[in-house]
Order: structure tokens, then C-alpha cells, then sequence
């Protein structure tokens, strides 16, 4: 177990980069879900946003659309950030080879969450009529890490393949 800790934190062995990518655009992903879990939640009134006309970070994180089966997204998106964090994380530098299905599970939640984003980068122009960029920072977070663990997980493909 020792060494699985030193692997991450110091290798430099093929796909460490990207695992370590993947924590990075997670924590980002956090932090811009967390805004909007303030504002959804009540605790803040309003989110500052750029200053151009399209962006209406309050309207596209209050609408119909941001509150699936009644429960606001930021919590939601927050969640499923985090829950990359130990999948980024977990095993040895070769888990490809060693444990494939980490990496696997963790593309195939990767995939879920970047269509989760694509459908909603298309419901802000499409339904809101306006920009959140929060919610486009977590969106590109979200294909950042979809991007980031598919090499891994093509390799971990093989390895179970045979």
C-alpha cells in the first residue's frame, strides 16, 4: 500500500499525468459547483457574472432545468466531482494492467457526466436563453476529464481483453 502512495504522488509513469489532471479539473469543477450550490441552496442571492448581456449565471442556476427530480444540480455536480477524486486516485501507477476495472469504471463515469454537460451547455442557449459561466467551467471540467481518462482506459480495455 506504500508504494501505491509514492506511485501517485511522485511517479511520472504513463498515465500519472492525467490522473493528476483529472484531480486538478475535478477540484475546479468543485469550486464552480459549489457557487452555484450557495445560490441554489439560498445561502448567497446572486452570482457575479461577466459583463456581457448572455451571461445570467441566476436564471440558468434557478431554472426548472437546474432542479432535477426537485433536487437543485450543484449538489449533485458536487458529488460526482468528488467521487472522482478516489478514482483518480486509487492504485498503483500500472493499475491499468494491475486493477483495469479503476480506470474503466472511471471513463465510463466520465462519459456519463460529459453528456450530462453537453445536455446541459445545450439547455442554457436552447431553454434559458442565457449563459452561466460557472456551469460552462464545470462543463469543460467535465470533458477535460472524460478526455483525460480515456487513454488509461483504453489500455485497461486491452489488458482484460487479453
Amino acid at each position: 500500500m506504500e508504494q501505491s502512495s509514492q506511485d501517485i504522488a511522485r511517479s511520472s509513469e504513463p498515465f500519472l499525468p492525467q490522473r493528476r489532471g483529472i484531480v486538478g479539473l475535478s477540484l475546479l469543477g468543485i469550486a464552480s459547483m459549489a457557487a452555484t450550490t450557495l445560490l441554489q441552496t439560498g445561502i448567497i442571492k446572486h452570482l457575479p457574472d461577466p459583463p456581457l448581456r448572455s451571461f445570467r449565471s441566476d436564471k440558468v442556476n434557478l431554472s426548472p432545468e437546474a432542479y432535477p427530480l426537485g433536487v437543485p444540480d450543484g449538489p449533485i455536480a458536487l458529488v460526482s466531482y468528488a467521487l472522482n477524486l478516489p478514482l483518480a486516485a486509487a492504485g498503483t501507477a500500472d493499475r491499468a494492467t494491475e486493477l483495469p476495472w479503476i480506470p474503466i469504471l472511471a471513463a465510463a463515469k466520465a462519459s456519463v457526466d460529459a453528456l450530462a454537460a453537453l445536455w446541459y451547455f445545450y439547455q442554457m442557449p436552447a431553454r434559458e436563453k442565457a449563459w452561466c459561466i460557472y456551469c460552462i467551467t464545470a462543463q469543460l471540467a467535465s470533458l477535460g476529464v472524460l478526455a483525460l481518462s480515456i487513454p488509461e482506459a483504453r489500455r485497461a480495455v486491452q489488458r482484460v481483453k487479453g
